[in-house]
C-alpha cells in the first residue's frame, strides 16, 4: 500500500488568555455566545463560537510567572494543524525557534511550541498521522 504524504494545513488559530478565575471567565465568554466543554484539571478550557476557538488558562496571580511564558508554559496562541508531523519538520528545517519539541499529549494529539522574534509563544497541535 502506498502512503501519501499529507500537506500540512492550519485548521485553527486561537489566542490563549491568562485568567484569574476560570469559571468567572467562562461565564463571561458564554454571554458572548461561546460554548465550553469540561475544563481540564480545573485550569484550562477551550471555548468555541462560529468555528473559532478561545483558550482560557487560569494561572496564579503571580505577575512574574505570567510574564515568563517559557517557565509557566503560557501561550499567546494555539493553532490546530492537519499533518502536524510534516509541519514540525518544516518548522525545524526552516530554523524556527522550538521551545518544546513535538510531543504526544495525554489527550491523543501531538504538539510543539515555538517562539517568534518578539517572544510570543505559539503551540501547534494536531492528531498524529495514522500508522
Amino acid at each position: 500500500m502506498t502512503t501519501v504524504a499529507m500537506k500540512p494545513r492550519l485548521t485553527s488559530f486561537a489566542p490563549q488568555f491568562i485568567v484569574d478565575d476560570l469559571e468567572r471567565s467562562m461565564a463571561y465568554y458564554r454571554k458572548l455566545g461561546f460554548t465550553f466543554g469540561e475544563p481540564w484539571d480545573n485550569f484550562y478550557a477551550i471555548g468555541q463560537l462560529d468555528g473559532l476557538e478561545l483558550h482560557l488558562k487560569e494561572l496564579p496571580k503571580d505577575e512574574a510567572a505570567r510574564r515568563q511564558p517559557r517557565d509557566s508554559e503560557r501561550l499567546d496562541a494555539a493553532a490546530g494543524v492537519d499533518g502536524i508531523e510534516e509541519f514540525y519538520t518544516r518548522c525545524t528545517a526552516s530554523g524556527i525557534t522550538i521551545l518544546k519539541p513535538l510531543t504526544a499529549t495525554a489527550w491523543g494529539t501531538k504538539d510543539f511550541y515555538i517562539e517568534d522574534p518578539d517572544g510570543n509563544v505559539i503551540c501547534f497541535g494536531g492528531r498524529p498521522a495514522a500508522g
